[in-house]
Formats: structure tokens, C-alpha cells, sequence
């Protein structure tokens, strides 16, 4: 059985804990590192301190139990580990902007601002596999010719979505270039289930749309111009929504910068010659102001 890393060690303590008086001393006490080791682990891997990754996760487990139980609010606060109800509704609106009761009656579960829980392999994923700190670029207008689809949380729909579009790509003999996967995020909606659906585009760029031919007809799609915070994600695609959840769970919250209200995408500049290849290398455009 794999040893875990003192940051999985420190992960599986939270999570195993997490509704009860514990703090950096406690998650150092168990790990063997010092308070000023684990705070450096804890601010270098996950982007924030020990304190703020057990409250977010505690504030995530409550926004759960608010949308999908009818426990009262001030049973929640206690079950999810805070001292008092008082305090559970200044964290849960500074994190959500919303009072817990508020919340509840939005009836939609969009926990953007708090903290799934991680595993070990998403810890180690988190340390290797992304880059942490973003490069900035502004981008003109781009143009993508390609088809359109659907996917959820649920089920992955991407992968054969990219296969149509490969083959359609050189049964037309277009230009090889860089693909793009793009997700329309002014379509998401949100099944009875809970569930996720997200239309999606994936394609290709084109200097210009009249010089596509007629039949069959490719969808098109204008990316807007403007700053991107830019994301390097590695190996596996099975492991880009942990990725994703790095981004908006951890990086946003601890990030001056601000997202501005138009589409990320993904661009893949060289083949992907399978799903699950660990030499797979994407880089994910999140646009800011």
C-alpha cells in the first residue's frame, strides 16, 4: 500500500475530523511537521492556509446538507463543526454571499466559493499535475468552426463528441491546427437529480467563416477579445474537472484577480492520442478583467 505524503496525511486527517475542534496544531501534531512546514505545504500545493481549507470544507458540507436535507439551520451549523449559528452565517454569507436561509430558498445548489473534499490522488494530481500560478495573456478575436454538444458531471460526453468532430475535420481536409474545447456556460442547467448539463463546442480555428464549406455544416463560434488567466493541465483528461475545481476552488479565492463574464476554453496544441495518456498537455483560458 502507497505511504501517504504528509499532505495526503494531512487531507485525510481533516476530512476524518472535520466536524469536530481542529486546527493547524492538530493537522501539525499528526503530520510530524511544524506549524510554519505545513502552512508552506498547505499555501504552496493548495493555494490557502490550513484554517481556510477546514472552514471552506465545512461551509461546502453545509451548503449539502441546506439544499438537499430539512435539517434546521442551527442543527447544521453545530453537525458542520461551528461554535455557534451566529458565527455559521457570517461565514456562510461572507463565503456565499447569501444568508443560509436565503440559500435554502434559492433551492439551486451553486457552491462556486467553498471546498469539495480531496482525496490523496487529487493531491497529488494538484501538486504535478497543474501549474498553480497562471500566466496572463490578451487575446484578439477568435474565431472556431465546429460542432456543438452536451455533457454533465454525470456523464462525460466530450470524448466522442472530439472523435465526430476529428473525423468530420479531415474528411474535410481543413487546415490542422490547434482544437478547442469550449464550454457555453449561458446554457448550463441543472437537472431534479442534481445533476449538471453543460453545452459544449469543441473545434477548431478559421481565419474566417465564408471560406468553410456548405455541407455538412459546422457550427461556428466567436470567442470575445480579451485577458486570460492561462492554466497548464497535465496527463489524464479522466482529471480535468480536479483541475477545474483547483481554479475556481482555490486559485479565484486567493487571487486578486476577477473573472469577467465571458467563456473559458480549452486548447489542445498537439494530438491527443488517448484519454488516459500521461503526456497529454492542455492549457485552460479563464477569462478575467
Amino acid at each position: 500500500m502507497k505511504e501517504l505524503s504528509p499532505l495526503e496525511k494531512a487531507i485525510a486527517y481533516i476530512e476524518n475530523h472535520l466536524n469536530e475542534n481542529i486546527g493547524l496544531s492538530d493537522v501539525s501534531r499528526e503530520t510530524g511537521y511544524s506549524y510554519y512546514h505545513m502552512t508552506r505545504l498547505f499555501s504552496a500545493v493548495l493555494g490557502e492556509s490550513v484554517g481556510r481549507y477546514i472552514n471552506r470544507r465545512r461551509l461546502y458540507n453545509a451548503s449539502e446538507k441546506l439544499i438537499r436535507s430539512n435539517q434546521r439551520v442551527i442543527d447544521i451549523a453545530f453537525d458542520c463543526g461551528f461554535a455557534s449559528p451566529e458565527a455559521f452565517s457570517r461565514a456562510f454569507k461572507a463565503a456565499f454571499g447569501s444568508s443560509p436561509a436565503d440559500y435554502r430558498k434559492t433551492g439551486l445548489d451553486l457552491v462556486v466559493n467553498a471546498k469539495r473534499g480531496l482525496t490523496p490522488e487529487d493531491v497529488g494530481h494538484i501538486a504535478n499535475n497543474i501549474s498553480h500560478a497562471p500566466r496572463f495573456v490578451t487575446l484578439g478575436e477568435i474565431k472556431v468552426a465546429g460542432l456543438r454538444g452536451t455533457t454533465s458531471l454525470s456523464d462525460n460526453r466530450l470524448p466522442a463528441l472530439w472523435e465526430k468532430f476529428m473525423r468530420l475535420h479531415k474528411d474535410l481536409g481543413m487546415a490542422s491546427g490547434a482544437g478547442y474545447g469550449i464550454c457555453e456556460t449561458q446554457q448550463t442547467a441543472y437537472t431534479k437529480e442534481g445533476d449538471v448539463l453543460f453545452a459544449v463546442m469543441v473545434g477548431s480555428p478559421v481565419h474566417d467563416f465564408d471560406s468553410l464549406p456548405p455541407s455538412p455544416p459546422l457550427d461556428r463560434k466567436i470567442l470575445q477579445a480579451g485577458k486570460y488567466a492561462v492554466f497548464t493541465h497535465r496527463g489524464t483528461l479522466a482529471n480535468l474537472s480536479k483541475t477545474y475545481q483547483y481554479i475556481f476552488g482555490t486559485w479565484l479565492q486567493t487571487t486578486k484577480a476577477e473573472l469577467d463574464d465571458r467563456e473559458d476554453f480549452e486548447v489542445y496544441e498537439g494530438e491527443i492520442l488517448s484519454f488516459d495518456d500521461a503526456d497529454n498537455e492542455v492549457e485552460i483560458y479563464i477569462p478575467v478583467k
